[in-house]
């Protein structure tokens, strides 16, 4: 692997991680399409920690409120960290069931989720939801103190399908709550949040394939794919705020209609 190779596609895994287009999809269409050598799955968790990262420096302040409100309140019952305890909650719910049913749902179908027709017609799906949940559903107006276990399970339901290639994770759970009548800022806060668990565990699962050898086999390369990811999935993240804040997620859709597209042809 290159260096400009190691630099694009960490930047395409950075700046998709977070957005409702599919990091996975896009990375396999960069590899055909400019025909890169990717290196495989290590690789992949490998990028994904800078994206990790990305997101607990975005959000320390929320991570930190979070971890602290849920231990006081266990200890003191204090009803000032209620409602940071009941999101922590309502995270773990949701972690859970992604968790499991995610596994089930890889060892159940393997390779057959990664067929290019799935990847495409996948990234169609998460298109057509884009546009229902803002055309149909709307933008509700509840918050954190308004979520409820239901809301936790539709979310992790919803998450539990990026096992898929082609479907968004940022996508599925942004989608589900909004689509569940949350306020944008808590369906924005509680979707990125909850990227951190899945993350860190899908990570640390590779851990025996992120070996001294992996590490030493081309540091040079590998730092700047980690740079490249991180600062891009950062971008990313302040991209997709400022879209779903102020613009329309529909212009997501019409996007990943197109990639969805260049998939059919090019896989």
């Amino acid at each position: 692997m290159t260096i400009l190779e190691a630099l694009i596609l960490g930047l395409v895994q950075g700046l998709t991680e977070f957005l409702p287009i599919s990091s996975s999809a896009h990375l396999v269409l960069t590899e055909k399409l400019l025909g890169l050598d990717f290196p495989g799955l290590a690789f992949e968790v490998f990028l994904h920690s800078a994206s990790l990262l990305a997101v607990i420096i975005f959000f320390w302040k929320d991570i930190v409120s979070i971890v602290v409100s849920f231990f006081s309140y266990i200890i003191k019952r204090n009803h000032s960290d209620l409602a940071e305890f009941r999101f922590g909650v309502l995270l773990l719910i949701a972690t859970l069931i992604t968790g499991v049913l995610g596994l089930l749902l890889e060892d159940f179908m393997g390779d057959a989720l990664r067929s290019s027709k799935v990847i495409a017609f996948s990234l169609f799906a998460t298109g057509i939801f884009l546009i229902l949940v803002e055309r149909l559903q709307g933008y509700g107006l509840r918050r954190e103190g308004d979520m409820t276990i239901k809301d936790a399970i539709i979310v992790g339901l919803a998450q539990t399908l990026a096992v898929i290639p082609g479907i968004s994770r940022s996508g599925s759970t942004l989608v589900a709550a909004l689509w569940t009548g949350l306020a944008k800022e808590t369906a924005i806060r509680y979707s990125f949040i909850l990227s951190i668990p899945v993350i860190l565990g899908s990570t640390v699962l590779m851990l025996p394939e992120l070996g001294l050898g992996f590490f030493t086999s081309q540091p040079l390369a590998l730092t700047v794919s980690f740079l490249a990811s991180f600062i891009s999935a950062l971008l990313g993240i302040k991209w997709l705020i400022y879209f779903v804040n102020k613009s329309k997620l529909a212009y997501f859709a019409g996007y990943v209609f197109f990639i969805g597209i260049l998939t059919l042809i090019y896989m």
